[in-house]
């Protein structure tokens, strides 16, 4: 296949002179004027692979033309090299600017004309190529990514209905509870968005929050493996009953580990962060590991304030609710175990929004 290559000359002998140089190896178009010229691209630039321009012709100059070739986008598409006898160096400049690929002066070398002809054609066809094969190979990572994304999202939405069925066994345990979970999940999401707000350090995103929110249906998965005279006898367990009720941490990740389900590793890693860690405390005094401050979770511990927060406002076999003044004032004063200081200030601003879906839930 021959490249295609369009002279632009008002003057005959010297398209004559270019044509039988490049027809060896070229197919030649040849317009004698520069609207002649923009006529031939608008049809045929597709299989135009060069351009030999002309400055100073009638109808339309060089300039004109060049100025064309950018309105339709086609310079550096469609290489461009200047041969005239107007060979300034401001018209170089000028060209230049416009974003031809060469400018030679008249007189010219022939040889030279031919191998700068010869080196332009194919550096651009060869760019042109490469483009191409970057758009392919684009379409072709950007369907991979489609699907993976597609997948991504599926095998999502399979873990968020297999925390939901889970949850719900923890809630027929646990009758008590009523729905405790969903209540939970809504706290948790107030108190997050809020968080994000306030404290950016902690690079929590919404996708991030909408895992957390989901994952945080688990945190009490371990209590399935507790038994029923203790989860649900009624009035304060002893001692030792309690340090069995505190296993529910670890029984929780070991009943998520030993499931043989596919899962999103950012959806089992936050469930494990919660289920292990929602009963820790900032002073280090919580369990089951003791861990301190932020070494906390933060998943772990926005659940926490939310689970807390729901025990207080709603009776259990074991004590009477509190108001959700009171229930505030003692996650605030430490009653209920140390809380991030920077926790509790977005609690703080969150009362209001806990009250109205406690009392949303309330009319269910």
């Amino acid at each position: 296949m021959k490249y295609q290559i369009l002279i632009v000359d008002d003057a005959e002998l010297n398209r004559e002179m270019l044509k039988e140089m490049l027809l060896d190896e070229y197919d030649v178009l040849e317009a004698d004027n520069g609207k002649m010229a923009l006529e031939i691209i608008d049809k045929e630039w597709e299989h135009i692979h060069a351009i030999l321009l002309d400055l100073v012709m009638p109808v339309m100059d060089g300039f004109e033309v060049l100025a064309g070739l950018q309105e339709r986008k086609v310079v550096g598409k469609i290489p461009v090299l200047v041969i005239s006898g107007d060979n300034t160096s401001r018209n170089e400049k000028k060209c230049f600017d416009y974003g031809v690929y060469d400018f030679i002066g008249r007189p010219f070398n022939s040889v030279l004309v031919k191998l700068r002809v010869k080196n332009m054609v194919n550096q651009y066809v060869y760019k042109n190529q490469l483009e191409e094969k970057v758009q392919e190979q684009t379409a072709v990572l950007r369907k991979a990514y489609e699907t993976v994304k597609m997948q991504a999202e599926e095998l999502e939405k399979r873990n968020q209905d297999i925390i939901e069925v889970l949850g719900a066994i923890v809630e027929y345990r646990d009758v008590e509870s009523g729905e405790h979970i969903q209540r939970v999940k809504g706290y948790t999401k107030i108190l997050a968005e809020a968080f994000r707000v306030q404290y950016p350090e902690y690079g929590l995103t919404e996708n991030t929050i909408d895992t957390i929110v989901a994952a945080s249906a688990l945190h009490d998965l371990g209590k399935i493996a507790i038994p029923d005279r203790i989860l649900l006898k009624p009035g304060r367990l002893d001692k030792d009953e309690f340090e069995y009720m505190k296993s529910h941490t670890i029984r929780g990740c070991e009943i998520l580990e030993s499931m043989k389900v596919e899962w999103n590793s950012a959806m089992k890693e936050i469930s494990l962060e919660i289920i292990r860690h929602h009963h820790e405390r900032y002073d280090g005094k919580g369990y089951p590991d003791g861990l301190k401050g932020d070494e906390i979770p933060i998943s772990a511990q926005l659940v926490s304030v939310a689970d807390v927060y729901d025990a207080l406002i709603n009776e259990r076999c074991y004590k009477d609710a509190y108001s959700k003044e009171e229930a505030f004032h003692m996650i605030m004063n430490g009653e209920c175990g140390a809380f991030s200081p920077k926790l509790l200030e977005t609690f703080r601003s969150v009362k209001k929004q806990f009250e109205e879906l406690s009392e949303e839930k309330e009319q269910i």
